[in-house]
């Protein structure tokens, strides 16, 4: 934790003098951003409690605390202000809320941003920056279905017919692998149901020229890149609506 601030000979008050449970609602939503940005996982629980037993509707802790909160350090992240290190601590912490307003969202029928099906193709078994997009996305709201790594393109048909997902993702991280996301997409068209879904690419050897030749919608340099792209691409289509 931050330890206090000497500013103008007067000692602010650090994170170790701050109790969550005494801050009125608009402070503690304020101090949890700060906690998350700071990846600090037993405040963020805290907090979620705090404001769910002050009668917060699960949606709204959701979205004012976590997603606001997530969305601040998505756009740090993508500025080049923090790394991936200091954004996973984040998303571990996001995730621990999560955890807790998770069966509640479910209970009460909250609505989703939307829903993504996400792995690391066949031949692939690095997941760092597809385990960081899964985080970020369900920080910014999105379902998140996430299976793993070495992903044939029978597990990601059966994943998308089980789960009816907006977005199919895919990530590579060697070269040697990149070319199966052709395969996965030519197949959605093989199967007909390509226009059905937003197809996300990613992983350090892509580039945008690669997305597009391979089918993809689009190509999303990093997790930040990721979660604007799949906000837009998933706005677009609601608003368009059936075609």
């Amino acid at each position: 934790m931050r330890p206090a601030i000497i500013w103008n000979g007067v000692q602010k008050m650090s994170d170790e003098d701050i109790v969550l449970s005494e801050l009125p609602d608009d402070e503690l939503v304020l101090q949890m951003h700060d906690d998350l940005y700071d990846g600090l996982k037993e405040e963020i629980e805290e907090g979620v409690q705090i404001l769910l037993g002050r009668g917060w509707a699960p949606y709204d802790v959701l979205t004012k605390a976590l997603v606001e909160g997530m969305r601040i350090v998505g756009e740090d992240f993508r500025d080049g202000i923090l790394f991936v290190p200091e954004v996973l601590l984040s998303a571990n912490a996001m995730k621990s809320g999560m955890a807790i307003l998770r069966p509640l969202l479910a209970e009460t029928g909250a609505p989703k941003v939307g829903k993504m099906v996400i792995g690391t193709v066949k031949g692939d078994i690095h997941d760092i920056g597809k385990n960081l997009v899964s985080m970020m996305m369900e920080g910014a709201g999105f379902e998140v279905i996430d299976l793993g790594i070495n992903n044939p393109v029978e597990k990601y048909l059966e994943a998308i017919e089980e789960h009816q997902p907006d977005i199919l993702g895919m990530s590579a991280l060697l070269t040697t692998t990149m070319p199966y996301m052709k395969v996965v997409v030519d197949t959605l068209k093989e199967k007909g149901i390509r226009d059905d879904l937003i197809v996300l690419v990613g992983g350090a050897p892509l580039n945008e020229e690669f997305g597009k030749a391979v089918g993809a919608d689009a190509y999303c340099r990093d997790a930040a890149v990721a979660v604007e792209t799949a906000k837009a691409l998933v706005s677009r289509r609601h608003n368009r609506g059936p075609a």
